[in-house]
């Protein structure tokens, strides 16, 4: 990295989407308080996670990234994290089986807290207030108190963020990720569904592999890959003072580099990747995995000039491209991003995040996202790459373990009466767990189908 960095450069640049604090002292001594805590994720699982995201961007692995949109205080929960942590395992599982490649696991969980916002003021009435910017920063409740920025809300996301990642790695090395008790893996309200049963179809095909492999001696005792499971977290490094704070540099290791140490991969949002603004600053430092959302608004010189300040090295691994164009755009928007990339030969994760270009506003005012848009930009995304000749090694999904109604569609038909039902998030509608695994089944026949399609193109080039 360029020796002009440092973990507090961001601060000589424009800095978009920060909360305006009242009481910057109060902010400066909160921020130090969290700089002398110790680290959420440590260096060297960092590094394995960019050495499995190099694997996915040389073709030989699926990256597959979820969780909540923006994660709750009210709603921190054991249950509420295993429910999420089971539909991924789920999830990775139906990929596995399709695309006939390990899934990389990453969550957006242990952090996801801060929010962009379109407005930094929302307007009830007569009442003007700021904006709510996830848990870590103010309330949601409409009220002047509860929307003024606290600095002490970083101290209790840290420590929530602390206790998740605990549980997390619990789960995944203590026993529940045990693929002999995949069967125990299905949610009520999933295996009363389609999914279910098929879920319980491909199960029970895992259950006669596992008989052989036992018949000749290899259990989950002896082999540890069938017992654990690696799984990292991510979120949206919005807040840069609080990653600072969190920024450590490597004397474990030979690397030696800085590291931010909230979350094994950290992202750059559509809205704040600007090529001189201070989040890419920040970004450019770390050596983490990082990914950058690119939106329809993006032009592909300048992807790669963010590139070439994100990844100069061009180390594969390092970047995932996190594609969000609408369903509407991906066919126009997505091809020159590619063929701009392939140009110049950078390597990088090319993963999907349909979400964030589908929203739209029921008739009866609620904030969501229709299955079938999600799909067609899923497809839009595959379709692309197969065109350009280029690997799609991932997916980014907004979802729940929760059985919430707030994404219309999907096998549960779920209509714009029902989402008052069980419409619980606080900002971005989520896929449920029932709707995430459809979709899973889904990506897992594209995944078929051009591994099929690889084959007999590495076929006719031997021949």
């Amino acid at each position: 990295m360029a020796n002009s960095w440092t973990p507090n450069s961001w601060r000589k640049k424009t800095a978009l989407q920060m909360p305006d604090y009242p009481n910057i002292e109060h902010l400066n001594d909160v921020e130090r308080e969290i700089a002398g805590f110790p680290p959420l994720v440590f260096v060297g699982e960092a590094q394995r996670l960019k050495n499995s995201l190099a694997r996915v961007a040389n073709g030989e692995g699926f990256l597959l990234q979820g969780g909540d949109c923006a994660e709750s205080f009210a709603e921190f929960s054991p249950n509420n994290i295993r429910d999420t942590f089971r539909v991924l395992l789920q999830m990775a599982v139906v990929l596995t089986f399709g695309g006939g490649l390990p899934v990389v696991k990453v969550g957006r969980l242990a952090g996801q807290f801060a929010k962009p916002r379109s407005s930094d003021v929302e307007k009830q009435g007569e009442i003007v207030l700021p904006s709510y910017r996830g848990d870590i920063v103010n309330s949601i409740d409409f009220d002047e108190n509860g929307r003024r920025p606290d600095p002490d809300r970083l101290l209790k996301a840290y420590n929530q963020s602390a206790s998740t990642l605990n549980l997390l790695r619990a789960f995944a090395q203590g026993g529940f990720a045990n693929l002999e008790e995949i069967h125990r893996w299905t949610l009520g309200f999933v295996s009363n569904s389609p999914q279910g049963d098929r879920y319980e179809e491909l199960a029970g095909r895992l259950d006669e592999a596992l008989r052989f492999m036992k018949a000749c001696g290899l259990t989950a005792d002896s082999i540890q890959q069938l017992r654990e499971t690696d799984f990292y977290t991510s979120h949206e490094a919005l807040l840069l003072g609080y990653e600072e704070a969190m920024t450590r540099q490597d004397t474990i290791t030979d690397d030696g580099g800085w590291y931010s140490t909230s979350a094994h991969m950290i992202w750059i949002g559509d809205r704040t990747r600007q090529p001189d603004g201070a989040h890419i600053e920040y970004m450019r430092g770390i050596n983490n995995p990082i990914g950058l959302k690119c939106g329809p608004s993006l032009d592909p010189e300048e992807l790669i000039g963010l590139i070439d300040k994100l990844n100069p090295d061009n180390q594969p691994g390092r970047l995932t491209l996190i594609c969000r164009m609408g369903s509407e755009n991906v066919q126009e928007k997505l091809g020159p991003l590619i063929r701009a990339v392939k140009r110049e030969d950078k390597a990088v994760v090319w993963s999907c995040d349909p979400m964030h270009g589908n929203t739209i506003t029921s008739s009866n005012g609620y904030k969501t996202r229709p299955f079938d848009r999600i799909l067609s930009e899923v497809r839009g995304f595959f379709d692309a790459h197969n065109k350009e000749g280029t690997y799609a090694g991932g997916v980014h999904f907004e979802m729940t373990g929760q059985d919430v109604t707030e994404c219309l569609g999907g096998a549960q038909a779920i209509s714009e009466v029902s989402l008052a039902d069980r419409y619980h998030t606080h900002c971005d509608p989520r896929l449920n767990a029932s709707q995430a695994l459809e979709l899973a089944f889904l990506i897992a026949d594209m995944l078929k189908e051009n591994r099929g399609k690889r084959s007999t193109t590495k076929m006719a080039a031997a021949s």
